[in-house]
């Protein structure tokens, strides 16, 4: 992949990345909920779905599944609904991530293969993501260069940038949870993370 093509994809997604979407939304909202650290597993597996999505933009299998939005309407709906069902425990201040008064938001058990799922299904089960690498990243493909290595550098990037960005708004809803946490409004924090964790519910069912 030339220097030239390079210079214009990085900028261009750096913009796209920052855009707050679907992922940065729920990063905000377990940030503020469960620390940032703990968010990093969610990270993870929204990372791999991202990944996942941008090498099958490229190499035609994005194609074939928006032709057939069925392929992801069962992901889709049980993943929204999961994340409504988190967003309404959160607003009632109780289940395994919602804030306490004198203690961290959820606890161990709610589990680091739960956050990866969680991160994994609303990356993968986006068909607004689907379109969005279809549309951006074959224009960065040079025909005349090893598609192995572009797309290997195409995703690295992807990824970097997709995690900076993930890591700001954990740390802005940390912070936040900070402010309210002063004036003891524990659970207006939990009030605020609900109500955005059930708008990336609908966010994803209605994508």
């Amino acid at each position: 992949m030339n220097l030239s093509l390079l210079s214009l994809f990085v900028p261009t997604f750096i913009i796209v990345s920052a855009t707050p979407g679907m992922c940065m939304t729920l990063s905000m909202t377990l940030g503020m909920t469960i620390g940032v650290r703990r968010t990093l597993w969610m990270m993870a597996g929204e990372l791999v779905g991202v990944g996942l999505v941008a090498i099958a933009a490229v190499v035609g299998v994005a194609s074939i599944m928006l032709r057939y939005p069925s392929v992801f309407m069962v992901l889709k709906y049980i993943g929204a609904t999961y994340l409504c069902w988190l967003g309404i425990q959160l607003w009632r201040s109780c289940g395994r991530m919602a804030v306490h008064e004198f203690g961290d938001g959820g606890q161990a058990s709610s589990g680091r293969k739960e956050l990866v799922v969680q991160g994994f299904v609303t990356a993968v089960a986006n068909p607004k993501g689907w379109a969005f690498f279809v549309s951006l990243l074959p224009p960065f493909i040079d025909a005349s260069q090893p598609l192995t290595l572009q797309l290997s550098m195409l995703v690295s990037f992807i990824l970097i940038i997709e995690f900076c960005f993930l890591l700001f708004y954990a740390q802005g809803g940390k912070t936040l949870r900070k402010f309210l946490q002063k004036r003891g409004n524990v659970q207006r924090i939990n009030r605020l993370a609900g109500v955005m964790m059930v708008a990336v519910g609908f966010w994803l069912a209605l994508g």
